[in-house]
């Protein structure tokens, strides 16, 4: 069967233009600290509401079957809405802490209806192909996650509510595209009861069991080093007043240049194998968290941008290959609530920038897995 060409595009934008609501409270968070008198662990809190929404998300949309009982496209679109009016009520002048946390919950709650959802469209349509496709859906997510930072860097003229609204208004395009455009896939699937056990049967397989604890290595690493790569940058700045960072358009890019890694990572795994390919992700990755305070201490400001963007690169190529079931994906997620949380405290405590060498946890533990699995 012979599918228009337009299909996958229009999906990849989608999910592109809804998870541009993933940090869009990190694109503006000095101004929400300033703002709202808040603290400067805000940060880390803010991070990981998003990041408990989107765990508390999957597993009601997946224990509900949601996405099978109703046509997927409407739920993505559904979603996008919601997920967008609760980022959009971030700008109003009455929230505090409590406020702001729980509307980054519910926008990361939605996020559970675009980003699974979209991938579940997307296999609705590829039965086969979907392994090549999956590295530019997964890529769409990386350049949406950063893109908040570099509509800071284009709004700098305008108030910080212009990047919420912006997203927001993003996010409800790109919820339209895929309800008007994407109708349901020829190989959708009746709906059936999602058996969450499925995941202790499964893990007692060894093969398996290594890609989990791998991919939940990679996640200890990856949303930590999202979130504070604005710090790294504006801490190298203050202990390096000769350095002039555009930290918002850094961060853009820093983040976003994974995007063409997870493209790139999907083709090596056809030609080199998903294991192996992994395996050079996770060790390139955990050899970059542990080299970093060397990095940072340096007085090489050209040094350093390289290092991250390589940095960017390695810590999302090894994503969509690790990727499993809905279970794998929620804990995964909450492992990045604890590295968050981990570093968040570590800031409070000290300004060195050897903290961040403790990301390589993840990644050794990840690479032993994978090496078990032999």
């Amino acid at each position: 069967m012979k599918l228009p060409k337009y299909i996958l595009p229009i999906i990849v934008i989608s999910q592109f233009c809804c998870t541009s609501l993933w940090f869009a409270g990190n694109g503006v968070i000095s101004d929400l600290v300033r703002n709202f008198g808040l603290a400067e662990s805000a940060l880390g809190h803010l991070t990981s509401a998003v990041q408990f929404g989107f765990i508390i998300g999957t597993l009601l949309f997946a224990i509900l079957t949601i996405a099978d009982r109703f046509a997927p496209s409407r739920v993505f679109l559904i979603s996008a809405l919601l997920g967008a009016l609760f980022n959009l009520a971030v700008i109003w002048d009455g929230n505090d802490l409590a406020s702001l946390l729980t509307l980054r919950f519910l926008t990361g709650f939605f996020l559970a209806g675009i980003y699974p959802v979209g991938m579940k469209i997307a296999a609705d349509y590829y039965r086969k192909g979907l392994g090549k496709s999956l590295g530019f859906l997964v890529g769409a997510l990386v350049v949406g996650t950063a893109f908040p930072h570099l509509l800071k860097e284009l709004t700098g003229a305008y108030p910080w509510k212009s990047v919420l609204i912006a997203t927001s208004a993003l996010a409800a395009i790109g919820g339209v595209l895929m309800a008007t455009l994407v109708p349901n896939g020829p190989f959708r699937k009746p709906s059936q009861q999602t058996d969450l056990t499925a995941f202790f049967s499964v893990f007692r397989k060894r093969a398996f069991r290594s890609a989990a604890l791998g991919y939940f290595g990679h996640m200890w690493e990856l949303y930590a080093f999202w979130a504070f790569v604005p710090v790294m940058l504006t801490t190298y700045s203050v202990a390096h007043p000769e350095t002039s960072f555009n930290v918002p358009l850094w961060s853009f890019l820093i983040i976003g240049i994974g995007g063409a890694a997870c493209v790139l990572g999907g083709y090596l795994a056809q030609s080199a194998g998903t294991k192996r390919t992994a395996t050079i992700a996770l060790l390139l990755s955990g050899a970059c968290c542990l080299l970093s305070p060397w990095v940072f201490g340096g007085a090489s400001e050209t040094l350093l941008i390289a290092f991250l963007l390589f940095w960017g690169m390695v810590v999302i190529a090894d994503s969509p290959l690790l990727s499993a079931l809905t279970s794998v994906n929620s804990i995964g997620f909450a492992i990045t609530i604890i590295s968050i949380q981990l570093l968040t405290a570590m800031t409070e405590w000290t300004d060195s920038t050897g903290i961040y060498a403790l990301l390589a946890i993840g990644p050794v533990l990840g690479l032993v897995a994978l090496r078990k699995s032999q």
